[in-house]
């Protein structure tokens, strides 16, 4: 059984693959947050932005098998692209490892596409995925330390980008955290572009589907 809050197919917005459309799965519940703001100040993280609670989002609800699931994505790639593009999906959460298994890559392979996931690298995945974001997360255990990119949000007092420099990553991201949950933004874009400057081993990524006004 998979618990989905929302699937949409919209542009990536963050990291290397900023720009390429894409299929969006997010999975509902997280190992590092309840989701429910009573809970923030007690939680490992503490910045998150995005309701992952319950299955009530765009395309969300209950899926029994790796089958219905796939199909249920699959059905969300644009039919006319199919012979132009490779279909692209992303899981994504909350915590996607808690419930993307090697039956629903399986399902998502066999139906043509390829599979991202976006995971704060607690956990460790199912063999096979095409594309591994990883952005950790204040003092929770760093557990997958290899990938293809490393998304750090920034700044963060118990994650700094020193920790993470020697790790096997192919690109390494500085992501500004917003703070509006908390009633200021700070000023955390100039502090990471700042960053980024005098550690050019850091890239700068900025939500540019906010910037553009989409999903």
């Amino acid at each position: 059984m998979y618990s989905v809050k929302e699937a949409f197919y919209s542009l990536q917005g963050e990291g290397a693959r900023a720009g390429r459309a894409s299929v969006f799965c997010r999975f509902s519940g997280c190992n590092l947050w309840s989701g429910r703001e009573r809970d923030r100040a007690t939680s490992v993280c503490r910045f998150c932005d995005t309701d992952f609670v319950g299955i009530n989002g765009q395309n969300g609800g209950r899926f029994a098998t790796a089958d219905e699931l796939s199909s249920h994505l699959a059905s969300l790639w644009p039919t006319s692209t199919l012979e132009t593009s490779k279909p692209y999906v992303v899981f994504t959460g909350g915590e996607p490892l808690l419930q993307l298994d090697s039956s629903l890559l399986m399902a998502m392979h066999d139906r043509g596409f390829e599979v991202a996931v976006e995971t704060n690298g607690t956990l460790q995945p199912p063999v096979g995925i095409d594309w591994i974001c990883v952005s950790p997360k204040g003092r929770a255990p760093l557990r997958l330390t290899q990938g293809n990119e490393l998304k750090l949000v920034y700044p963060q007092a118990d994650a700094r980008p020193e920790q993470f420099t020697d790790l096997a990553f192919d690109h390494f991201f500085l992501q500004p955290m917003e703070l509006d949950f908390q009633g200021s933004k700070g000023n955390t874009l100039t502090e990471t572009v700042s960053y980024c400057l005098s550690h050019p081993q850091w890239r700068l990524s900025v939500q540019i589907h906010k910037l553009a006004g989409i999903d």
